[in-house]
């Protein structure tokens, strides 16, 4: 188990620095008014100037190396135009909680909706009900979230939600950490992705369990179908749904970047959008950096659990398996 969990995190250090030199290369490609507040001000001089102070006249590979020496000591610099001269780290950090909170509770919210209907949809699809209605109803639901782009039913939710809601109590249009009624909707719509992906899958890995021969034979002892279904079934399908956990990682991390500048929430996914809009360049490089390494430790994680949960999986060795 070490050596394969060293393995892979030696793997995500990899990852992480070839997505950092990407996305280091791409922005100094872009125009340099992304590191002035007052650039459209500035003579050439003072630009020259401006550029060699920020240390962005040296060679690309050692601006790269300045900022992985600083990245590792904690220092992910200053924001030049969202908030001028103020240190990213500590503007990521009065962000960071609201988004975390946010995000947790959608994927708490996703499991806790997508699990029970995933289980509904696999014994409607076995039951002998020719209507099927709960196999229907969950996958033309699964396929319309799957299908439809986000943009597009956060916009509806927020429109039709918010008028619903105010029938029962009034309801801000804006978010407000302080209102629970205002994280409502925020939430319920990033978790929507997940609950589709858990759902679907769920359903899958239970039909396909439910062929395999110690289901034939438990139900042949005469083991009630409800039980086999918990203890067997549901058990032995949700070790694989286990490696969705950084698909859903990455789904809320997406969905956060939509839903949190849909409705004005002050956390990191609004944050990234409005320094993408004011050419932060420094802002959008530091993001950019957390929000990968949330990502493959995502991946790292997923691994791990998946390997935890089921024993049969071999970690090391010649031949190893996920």
């Amino acid at each position: 188990m070490l050596k394969y969990i060293i393995k892979r995190f030696l793997r995500s250090i990899i990852t992480l620095l070839l997505i950092i030199t990407a996305v280091f290369i791409l922005l100094r490609q872009m125009p340099v008014e992304g590191y002035f507040n007052n650039y459209e001000k500035m003579t050439p001089t003072q630009i020259r100037v401006g550029l060699a102070n920020l240390g962005l006249s040296k060679p690309a590979y050692s601006q790269l190396l300045t900022f992985l020496k600083s990245v590792a000591g904690g220092d992910l610099g200053i924001s030049n135009r969202y908030r001028v001269k103020y240190p990213i780290a500590r503007l990521i950090a009065s962000k960071m909680p609201l988004s975390i909170e946010i995000g947790v509770m959608a994927l708490i919210l996703a499991l806790a909706l997508g699990i029970p209907l995933g289980i509904l949809m696999a014994r409607s699809a076995q039951s002998k009900s020719r209507f099927k209605l709960w196999d229907k109803f969950g996958t033309v639901a699964v396929v319309l979230i799957e299908a439809i782009p986000m943009a597009v039913y956060a916009l509806f939710i927020q429109i039709y939600g918010t008028e619903f809601l105010n029938k029962l109590t009034p309801l801000p249009t804006l978010f407000d950490s302080s209102k629970a009624v205002t994280w409502v909707l925020p939430v319920f719509t990033l978790s929507l992705g997940n609950l589709a992906v858990c759902a679907i899958w769920i359903r899958r890995y239970m039909v396909d369990e439910s062929t395999k021969d110690y289901v034939t034979l438990a139900r042949a002892k005469g083991v009630p179908g409800s039980v086999i279904s918990r203890r067997h079934i549901f058990r032995n399908a949700f070790v694989p749904v286990a490696q969705l956990i950084p698909t859903m990682l990455a789904v809320t991390l997406m969905g956060s970047l939509y839903v949190e500048s849909r409705y004005s929430i002050p956390g990191m996914g609004g944050l990234l959008v409005d320094v993408i809009r004011r050419q932060d360049n420094t802002v959008v490089q530091a993001l950019v950096l957390i929000y990968a390494s949330v990502s493959i430790l995502g991946l790292l994680l997923g691994d791990i659990i998946m390997a935890l949960l089921d024993p049969r999986i071999r970690l090391s060795g010649r031949g190893e398996t996920r």
